[in-house]
Parts: structure tokens; sequence; C-alpha cells
């Protein structure tokens, strides 16, 4: 289990346990985290649960792979270092910690 922080745009906190097995985006879907729509449920095949990865985590994530990297091009604001996409994060004991930030919206 890992313990994420979700940051709304707003600056509002929610701190939360996920289990290992899970992705971010459902640790977000699972306890009502607002900001991530996740409209495609996970596959990977819109950027509705984009976010910002905290400076402090971006090198400690698995790499992106050339699907989650075209996705992101359809991201609000993407950011070229940050930027990441919660259905493509799973919660391990290594993401204990983790701390995202979500995106003025979503699109």
């Amino acid at each position: 289990m890992a313990k994420i922080t979700y940051i709304e745009h707003n600056g509002t906190e929610h701190v939360v346990d996920v289990p290992n097995g899970l992705t971010v985006m459902e640790g977000a879907r699972d306890n009502n985290i607002p900001g991530i729509e996740a409209d495609c449920g996970g596959a990977c095949a819109c950027s509705t649960c984009h976010v910002y990865v905290h400076p402090d985590w971006v090198e400690k994530l698995p790499e992106i792979d050339p699907m989650e990297e075209d996705m992101l091009e359809f991201a609000y604001n993407p950011d070229p270092k940050r930027s990441r996409l919660t259905c493509q994060l799973k919660i391990s004991d290594a993401l204990d910690g983790l701390v995202v930030q979500m995106p003025e919206k979503q699109i």
C-alpha cells in the first residue's frame, strides 16, 4: 500500500492510502478525489487523468511509454518533465509518498 497525496488545482490536498496493484488514477476514483476524470477508465485512450508529478518524484517513476507520451499531447497544458497520466502509474510500495497535482482542467 502507498500513501498518495493528490493536490487539486486550488491547493486542496487529499492524502489517501492506495492498495498495491491499483493505479494512481484508480486511487483517485475510489476515494472521490476531484480533478481526475478518467473518461476512458484507464485504457490510456484519453488525457483526462493528467497530473503534474512533484519534482522530487519525476526521476523515481517508470519511464513514459510511447502510448502515454502520445496521449499527453492532448492534455491541458502538459509539462514535458512533470506531466504523467495517472492510469499508467501502478501502485507499489515504491510509490509510497508520491505527490501529484491536478491541472486547472482536464480535456
